[in-house]
């Protein structure tokens, strides 16, 4: 079946079945069957407040055409003309939905039809899927019905029947019920789209029979259990989202086998720890998002090895251990979100060489140490770099104090940074590690001969030229610390 060419346009009334007609380059008149028209006219009837539409649109595949209406013409001799596309949305503003809008069992009128999508219509009044109705509508490749608050009920095991579906789309809707077994029949499927229901209960095992499948949405439902092994026979998926539901259990081993996948959400469900070594097999991945999980385990090593991935997202997940340097390997990463999880040890300064990272965010961690990012990185990024939360970060770098870095960034100054860029303290050497970390009870107390004035000037000039012990003081100093005090403010 053929797009129609618009040659010359007639309009023939007859008084058998057929009612249209259009003239073809070869003199051939292409007509229309009376039923598939009338068909047509009912289920836009049960859809559209414009009761004159079909007068209207006499001719809705030539002359009168409306843009919610698509028609093509058959391999029969003589060619007909026969709808294959009825769609109505937000681009399409007139006539508007009715408020008791409803399927038409007279869609089985158009054996014809291929696209059937109906966007923001089924608002009021309460709408079912017949469990006979779209099961029989066998020439079906595209069903979109998005965003119908009123459409509700469980989802129909027939829909199975329909061998041809490509594209299954029922999302932002009232359905509920379990996604029936039979859905893994559907042999021909492309993208199954059901996010945003109420759908519950485990994802059928039989979920693995959609060899075809490139795109899986379950998210936002409320689909509990193990995600099925089987999830991993779908070798031609690109995105699988399962994100908001309330799957427990580990990510299933198998999910590694999908060397096509670029997107994997399982972000905001109760899934544990260890996070499977076989990912390190998804080597198309871009995107991980996985957070508010229970993982409760270190960051895998073999992270690095996804060289292709550009988002990596594990907030909220009890993340525990530290960053692993393999993360600097990963060249295309744009967003690296670890906040809110219980990770330790130091920043590897590699990250901020990181060419396309445009977003860090390790806030809320137990992070310490030195955070010594390149300069350039930290005024790229601005607002989009968040360490805060991290009470044992240091900076040796007073870049990150200058008023237009982001507050996003503020710690503490490094004790061990605090002497002359020449790398020399001004008692000509820096103290040991061991020393520099004594508390102050373990340093000797010598009597001192400092005049009140030498300690005031001291106390209160540039951090760069104090010496880098640690900043306490001793019972012998205290008397002349706040006689100092007194005597710089007045």
């Amino acid at each position: 079946m053929a797009s129609f060419p618009l040659f010359f346009v007639g309009f023939l009334v007859l008084a058998g079945e057929v009612v249209l007609g259009q003239q073809s380059s070869d003199g051939f008149q292409i007509e229309m069957v009376k039923e598939e028209l009338l068909g047509l006219y009912e289920v836009l009837g049960a859809l559209l407040e414009d009761s004159s539409w079909a007068q209207a649109h006499p001719q809705p595949c030539d002359e009168t055409p409306w843009p919610g209406v698509q028609c093509e013409i058959g391999d029969e001799n003589p060619p007909m003309f026969h709808v294959t596309k009825i769609h109505i949305g937000p681009d399409i503003l007139t006539p508007a939905c009715k408020s008791s809008a409803t399927l038409s069992e007279s869609l089985l009128k158009l054996p014809y039809l291929k696209t059937l999508s109906i966007f923001n219509c089924f608002l009021t009044s309460p709408v079912t899927l017949s469990r006979t109705l779209l099961g029989a509508l066998s020439s079906l490749e595209h069903l979109a019905l998005v965003s119908n608050p009123a459409l509700s009920g469980e989802l129909p095991p027939s829909l199975a029947k329909i061998s041809n579906l490509r594209v299954l789309s029922l999302s932002q809707n009232n359905l509920l019920g379990k996604i029936p077994g039979s859905i893994g029949g559907m042999v021909s499927l492309e993208q199954l789209d059901l996010s945003y229901n109420n759908f519950s209960g485990q994802i059928p095992l039989e979920i693995g029979g959609l060899r075809t499948l490139s795109i899986l949405d379950l998210s936002w439902n409320v689909l509990e259990g193990q995600v099925p092994g089987s999830v991993g026979q779908l070798q031609l998926t690109q995105k699988i989202d399962l994100s908001s539901n309330r799957f427990t259990g580990s990510m299933p081993p198998d999910i590694g086998k999908l060397n096509k996948l670029v997107l994997l959400d399982l972000s905001h469900n109760l899934i544990n720890g260890p996070i499977p070594e076989t990912l390190s097999g998804l080597e198309q991945l871009q995107y991980l998002v996985a957070d508010n999980n229970p993982i409760n385990t270190e960051i895998p090593q073999f992270v690095g090895k996804l060289m292709k991935l550009k988002s990596l997202s594990f907030s909220g997940c009890g993340l525990t251990g530290p960053l692993p340097n393999s993360l600097s390997s990963l060249k295309n990463l744009t967003a690296l979100s670890l906040d809110n999880n219980s990770l330790t040890g130091t920043v590897p300064p590699d990250l901020g060489t990181l060419p396309s990272l445009n977003e860090l965010n390790l806030s809320n961690n137990q992070l310490s140490g030195d955070l010594s990012l390149p300069e350039e990185f930290i005024e790229r990024l601005g607002k989009r770099l968040d360490v805060r939360g991290n009470n044992g970060l240091c900076t040796s770098n007073p870049l990150y104090k200058k008023k237009s870095i982001s507050t996003n960034l503020i710690t503490p100054l490094c004790l061990n940074a605090s002497g002359p860029r020449d790398g020399k303290t001004l008692a000509g050497g820096h103290p040991n590690e061991s020393d520099r970390m004594k508390p102050c009870s373990q340093y000797p107390v010598q009597k001192s001969s400092v005049s009140l004035r030498e300690l005031s000037f001291s106390l209160f000039s540039l951090q760069s030229r104090l010496s880098p012990a640690p900043l306490c003081f001793f019972p012998s100093f205290s008397l002349k610390w706040r006689k100092a005090k007194r005597l710089v403010r007045g």
